[in-house]
């Protein structure tokens, strides 16, 4: 490996697979910057994402010092490690919250599909569950390097769109932020959106194992905040123009998109937002079969296979495209976020800035073991 490469995986490669878990269902779409932010009026909506931003960032940030500490990397080992006994808590509210996700994942891949293309929102979802069942019957380096790639496409499409959106909307951007709008409820946006995403930092558990050190642990945790948030705050600028209008949109990229004019660029954009819907879904995918496969290779000579990897990712992708059908997209983001976020921080943030911390601050054990089964 070389020493670019490996400082890449060390310290970019966790932040950028956050980002993945964090960009997918409403992000890409502007629909969770419509629910969590624009309420705020555009100011108030950008003190919630430095709210938003900092704790990703505190919380990864520790979450990777654990994972090194306790040599976790799923996310099963590592809330054996940080709750005990209790930990299949947790493996509940995880199995609970990937279904809403990806429900959501799925929801929005019908919306675009019948947005873009005319279709019926069904075959939309049906294509990414599709390629994400692909992906993730792959194992860790496909993975990887889904993450990676999309990463490419994702930041340069979105530097495109911002740079195309300034030159036409320049004159209303700045109205917006010129006015006199309330800011009020920011704070409790900025903890939502943060709370319910967070969880992309225990997903990402498998990437971890790259990191060597406490050093890497902490500037990958840094990182990765301003690298899942970055795109939001450019993204929401340019939808700060069309406030509160926008709040509506079931799709408030399409909208933009719509207002810009450009055909082409609109289909380059809703690729790229397919492609952010693949990595996420995939990355949620992923943790449960990298959890599946930790236990079920413990103390023999067993191998969790890719056939094995493809049945447990159409079970759970199955599930989800009906929740999907069944709910859409904006109540999927309105109110099962909400509720996800709340437990979120009750069961993973609260220990892990209090018993997490209280761990590591005591010396660290010679050897490091995995908590019996």
């Amino acid at each position: 490996m070389s020493p670019r490469t490996h400082w890449f995986q060390r310290w970019l490669l966790p932040g950028l697979a956050f980002k993945a878990v964090v960009i997918g269902g409403g992000y890409a779409t502007g629909r969770e910057l419509a629910s969590y932010f624009l309420p705020s009026g555009p100011w108030g909506g950008l003190y919630a994402m430095l709210l938003a931003t900092a704790i990703w960032s505190v919380v990864c940030v520790v979450t990777f010092l654990f994972a090194l500490r306790t040599t976790s990397r799923d996310y099963r080992t590592f809330f054996k490690h940080l709750l005990g006994r209790f930990w299949p808590i947790f493996e509940i509210a995880y199995i609970a919250a990937i279904i809403v996700i990806l429900s959501a994942f799925a929801a929005a891949a019908g919306a675009i599909a019948g947005a873009v293309f005319g279709f019926p929102p069904l075959a939309g979802a049906l294509a990414l569950m599709a390629l994400i069942t692909a992906f993730a019957s792959l194992g860790n380096d496909a993975v990887e390097r889904l993450f990676k790639y999309v990463s490419f496409l994702l930041y340069g499409t979105y530097a495109v769109f911002v740079v195309l959106s300034l030159l036409k909307f320049g004159g209303r951007i700045e109205t917006a932020f010129a006015a006199h709008t309330p800011t009020t409820g920011w704070p409790l946006g900025g903890l939502t959106y943060a709370g319910y995403n967070i969880i992309g930092a225990v997903i990402i558990l498998p990437v971890t194992r790259h990191l060597t050190s406490r050093k890497d642990a902490v500037i990958a945790g840094l990182l990765a905040g301003p690298l899942a948030m970055i795109p939001a705050a450019l993204f929401f600028i340019v939808m700060a123009g069309f406030y509160p209008t926008i709040a509506q949109q079931v799709l408030p990229s399409d909208f933009l998109l719509g207002q810009l004019g450009l055909p082409a660029f609109r289909i380059l954009f809703q690729t790229m937002i397919f492609a952010a819907l693949l990595e996420s879904g995939t990355g949620g995918v992923h943790a449960i079969n990298e959890r599946i496969a930790h236990a079920y290779e413990r103390g023999g000579d067993r191998t969790f296979a890719k056939p094995m990897r493809l049945a447990v990712t159409v079970a759970i992708l199955a599930g989800s495209v009906f929740v999907a059908d069944r709910v859409g997209l904006v109540s999927l983001i309105a109110d099962g976020y909400r509720w996800l976020a709340y437990v979120l921080l009750a069961i993973y943030v609260a220990p892990l800035l209090t018993l997490g911390v209280w761990q590591l601050s005591r010396p660290a054990p010679p050897t490091l073991t995995e908590p019996a089964a």
